[in-house]
């Protein structure tokens, strides 16, 4: 049941940044999938560290404002390991959308720390990659 539980959860942290078809992007969802003192990290050139509020809040008006349309992400492959009440999660991923106008695709790695907790699994910390 564990593993069928973080694919949900999973599935529901990807769909949280779905705009397409005009519907709005429901990022708020972030802080219930995440722990309150989660730990989020972006690689790469522009190296960040977010807590849960710092992450959301940008990517809130990006694909709120009208830059970002169409946009969705989702995993194309994945590896989980579950021990007792603590899991890991090692993905690829793919991204679509219009930036600016401008139609974009792209993809990268994502890492996933999972709890679980008297609610159920919650994401303790996500890093993630995107190739270049």
């Amino acid at each position: 049941m564990s593993k069928i539980e973080i694919d949900v959860l999973t599935a529901e942290f990807f769909g949280a940044f779905d705009n397409r078809g005009g519907k709005a992007a429901d990022v708020a969802r972030i802080r219930r999938l995440v722990l309150p003192g989660g730990v989020i990290v972006k690689t790469g050139p522009e190296f960040t560290v977010y807590t849960v509020d710092e992450f959301i809040e940008p990517r809130r008006l990006l694909l709120g404002d009208g830059r970002l349309v169409e946009f969705s992400e989702w995993e194309t492959s994945e590896r989980t390991e579950i021990a007792g009440d603590i899991a890991s999660r090692f993905g690829e991923y793919r991204k679509s959308g219009i930036l600016d106008g401008e139609p974009f695709e792209g993809g990268g790695t994502k890492t996933i720390q999972f709890v679980r907790t008297s609610d159920g699994w919650r994401i303790a910390a996500f890093s993630w990659y995107d190739q270049p």
